[in-house]
């Protein structure tokens, strides 16, 4: 993320943290048969993404940390102040909803205008901050509008706006660009970021789009089943995932095996010859693209990984086509559409699978 630029303090002059402590919170709700049980640690300034599919426990963690979902045991202190036993609308939290949740009733002013209402401001005072977050996010023109008159972009940068008006040590955004269509995601996006790029606090934001989580968090925690799985930047996840979950959003076929030099033998499936030399438990990861498909077993290829396979489907992938293979070896590989038709294939089509050592990465397990 980039640094903050010091033009864009807080309206009506909110004082920035100076001995900030930032999150601090082990989590943990049990909810019949399921568990969560996760640290999450944030300083000021810092924006953390969950990520993981559905059912992994995110909005569990999200609830628990507005205060929505009781801890049936851990910790939760922000700023140093321990916030388990205060009630949800004393929090300094802001809170983003999938769905906004705006007041139908109420004007974008006034909806943003309700956070400072309810923490003491004076009418007047309250409405001239939303009047100054609403000018911050470009809509000061609409600030006479219901919400059903706003678009959906307007609609998602009023909630911000109304979250960010009190101020809060602590902003918690769930899921904020899911309602959102292609093109409009995409200016939201940029703008989100900016404004989280100012952001003094802790910011958590939970997410099952990759390239959202990618491009506003500093830092990536992937929970899996009520666990975290792998955490870290963007680009350490994008380079070394740890699950078949995480492969799949960055794009990667991954295994698991044992090494022994340039030699990874997989747990289930053939070996895979790599440039690394090492011993033990390891991953190795190749993208699709990195995947040459022949309909004849190709005599003179340099690639020292070959496989037997099966096509097993056909999907559009961006401005290519995703090949999902069966076989010696299951794995994604990425054509052309002009490749593809080339070499007619079809669901059930025999192919020969190949992929350069060059192009494989394997790391400890």
């Amino acid at each position: 993320m980039p640094k903050k630029p010091e033009h864009l303090s807080d309206p009506a002059g909110a004082p920035a943290a100076t001995a900030a402590q930032g999150l601090d919170a082990r989590l943990v709700v049990d909810r019949e048969a399921f568990r969560l049980d996760i640290a999450l640690r944030a300083a000021p300034g810092e924006v953390v993404a969950l990520l993981g599919p559905n059912g992994a426990g995110k909005t569990t963690a999200l609830r628990a940390l507005a205060g929505l979902a009781p801890l049936t045991a851990g910790h939760l202190r922000l700023d140093g102040a321990d916030l388990r036993r205060t009630p949800p609308e004393s929090r300094p939290v802001g809170v983003v909803f999938q769905d906004y949740l705006l007041f139908p009733h109420l004007t974008a002013l006034d909806n943003v205008a309700f956070g400072p209402r309810c923490r003491g401001a004076g009418k007047a005072e309250a409405r001239a901050q939303a009047a100054e977050w609403l000018d911050r996010m470009g809509l000061a023109e609409h600030a006479g509008a219901r919400p059903r008159r706003l678009s959906g972009g307007q609609a998602q940068r009023v909630a911000v706006a109304r979250a960010l008006a009190t101020h809060p040590r602590l902003l918690l955004l769930d899921e904020p660009l899911a309602a959102l269509d292609a093109r409009t995601r995409l200016e939201v996006r940029a703008q989100l970021r900016r404004h989280l790029a100012a952001f003094e606090a802790v910011a958590v934001l939970v997410t099952h789009d990759p390239l959202d989580a990618m491009v506003l968090a500093d830092r990536l925690v992937v929970v899996e089943g009520g666990r975290i799985v792998q955490e870290g930047s963007p680009s350490e996840i994008a380079r070394h995932p740890r699950t078949e979950y995480i492969a799949q959003l960055v794009g990667l076929n991954l295994y698991r095996g044992q090494a022994e030099g340039h030699t990874v033998r997989l747990a289930a499936g053939p070996a895979v010859s790599t440039t690394e030399g090492l011993s033990g438990p390891v991953f190795v990861a190749f993208p699709p693209g990195a995947v040459t498909l022949y309909r004849a077993r190709p005599t003179g290829s340099s690639a020292r990984n070959l496989w037997h396979c099966e096509v097993a489907g056909l999907e559009t992938h961006g401005d290519q086509i995703r090949v999902e293979l069966t076989g010696e070896l299951a794995l994604a590989a990425d054509l052309t559409t002009v490749a593809a038709a080339e070499l007619d294939l079809h669901p059930g089509a025999p192919v020969w699978a190949a992929v350069k050592a060059a192009q494989t990465h394997a790391y400890p397990a």
